[in-house]
């Protein structure tokens, strides 16, 4: 599939800071859209095991908080990153509160989206924790449905298998 990498797609980080995504070229990064009132928000928890394992293989995780499904992600920034860090210990960086779907929908989400997942799902992002993974060279390699965990089989086998040599 072709696309133009997200590197030079512009975000700020969860405390309104310019966040280069260039800073992510020649690594694997998982893209979660996360929420910290969702049945699915103990994937935190598997997010931040994988960042940790392997972040010296160059791999990270990213996070984009929405509030776009049942207002799950109420927050300012500095609950958001107070509820992360105390919850679960989260340390992979974390973008600004993005919409990621309809007519405000981030830039980084208008190229994330045109990629399928395993089933042919594309467009529209279905809930919180819809995830991405972006190879070394800026281009969606999988995607995975938010009900898929991020320590999944397919998951790291789709990880291990983008990581650069």
């Amino acid at each position: 599939m072709s696309q133009a990498p997200v590197y030079d797609i512009r975000i700020a980080d969860l405390h309104g800071k310019p966040l280069d995504l260039e800073q992510f070229r020649g690594t694997v990064t998982l893209v979660v859209n996360v929420a910290s009132r969702c049945g699915l928000t103990p994937q935190y928890a598997a997010l931040e095991q994988l960042h940790e394992r392997y972040a010296d293989r160059g791999f990270s995780v990213l996070g984009v908080p929405c509030n776009q499904f049942g207002g799950q992600e109420p927050g300012t920034s500095d609950e958001i990153a107070e509820f992360c860090s105390a919850t679960y210990g989260v340390t992979f960086p974390m973008t600004e509160k993005v919409a990621v779907n309809g007519a405000d929908r981030h830039p980084l989400y208008v190229t994330l989206t045109d990629h399928p997942d395993a089933d042919g799902h594309t467009g529209d992002i279905r809930w919180n924790f819809e995830k991405f993974l972006v190879g070394p060279d800026g281009t969606v390699r999988a995607r995975f449905a938010p009900q898929t965990a991020p320590d999944a089989p397919e998951v790291i086998t789709a990880i291990e298998s983008a990581l650069p040599s």
